[in-house]
Formats: C-alpha cells, structure tokens, sequence
C-alpha cells in the first residue's frame, strides 16, 4: 500500500509475465521503516555534502485514478512496469555504490527468500564493472544493523540457488559482515563501514 496523497491507500500490483499471479504489495509490512530511516540518514550526508545517495523510483504504471474532489486526485490502481533493482545507489568518494536494505524481525537468522534474485543479479553485476554493493540487513528485534559485500553473499546465494541453505544465521552474519554503527547520529552511519572497506587494499579488486 502506498499513502498518495492525504494518506489514501492505493494498490500497486505485478504486471511482469513471469509472475503467476497479479500480487498486491503492501509497503508498509515490507521493511519501509528501515528504508525511510535509510532514506533520512541520505538526506542528512546530503545536506552535509558527505555523498549523493537517494532511494531509488520503482516505475509504476497508473491505470485508475479516483478524483474525490478537485485538490486530492488520489491513485487508486498501478502496476510495477519492471522489477525493481535495488533500494539506493548514488556516489561518495568516487565510488559508485548501490545497496539494497532489508528488515527482518527473526533473532536468528535473515532468511534469503526476502532478497530477490534479480536484486541479487543486479547487485553481483555491480560489482564485477567496479562498483561497491552490499546488502544492509537490519535485525528489527536487536536493533542490530550489518553490512554485507557482494563477495560474501556470493558463495551464500550460490548455496541458496542450490537449495543447501535457506537463511544466514545471525552469527554467520556477525562474522563475514560488518556491523554498522546505530546509536550516533546519523542513525544508522553506515558510510563508516563503507570508508573501512574502500580504505582496504582488497576494495581494489571489487566488492
């Protein structure tokens, strides 16, 4: 569901022919408090010229319009047009970096089937031209925020694709990730992370 405007709910749904169904998705139950908080945390390296780092538009193709009165049009049905890539991608230290972040309320483990396989695809790709991507995953329950480059997702996906493992166990995490810092302001400063990884010799040969 997305507010637009006055905080009207409207339906969004798959249009993709590889989708055996037309799916309803309701944004506000899919990690879009730890996107919005991405997305101030944006805003605030922004306004301090630290980098240029924004939250990605999904196309969305508007079919049905209701105007319930002249200065509130509000969009009551859309369709995505492609599937989305990744949630953020922008530039700092003349890096380009692109990153999807997902929220999971399980203590345990991320399991995998919350991470699709063309953002995975996507984020692999970037890296291979160069590019800095990771996946940001946020323990909700914890208030536990990691890092994780594409290079150790890498062997982890491939296990997935082959049905050998359905999740990252928290302490897998713990050890091949990074944690982010999450009690500073900026709230979740995870351009530290990311200075640690482009300051280390081994960014050079792709993440």
């Amino acid at each position: 569901m997305i507010n637009y405007p006055h905080k009207k709910t409207t339906t969004i749904k798959h249009s993709n022919q590889q989708v055996g169904r037309q799916q309803a998705v309701d944004f506000g139950r899919r990690g879009m408090s730890f996107e919005s908080q991405i997305v101030k945390v944006n805003e605030y390296y922004l306004a301090s010229q630290k980098a240029v780092i924004h939250k990605k538009p999904t196309p969305v193709q508007i079919v049905k319009v209701d105007y319930p009165k002249r200065s509130a049009a509000t969009i009551t049905e859309g369709y995505f047009k492609t599937p989305s890539t990744t949630d953020f991608n922008g530039i700092y230290r003349g890096v380009y970096v692109d990153f999807e972040a997902k929220e999971t309320t399980n203590k345990t483990s991320f399991p995998l089937v919350n991470v699709h396989a063309h953002q995975m695809k996507h984020i692999f790709a970037v890296a291979e031209h160069g590019g800095l991507a990771f996946l940001l995953v946020k323990f909700s329950v914890l208030d536990e925020i990691y890092l994780l480059t594409s290079d150790t997702l890498l062997s982890f996906w491939q296990e997935y694709e082959k049905g050998d493992r359905k999740s990252l166990k928290r302490e897998e995490i713990m050890t091949s990730g990074y944690l982010v810092p999450s009690n500073t302001y900026p709230s979740v400063d995870y351009l530290k992370v990311v200075d640690e990884i482009i300051n280390n010799k081994a960014f050079k040969d792709g993440y």
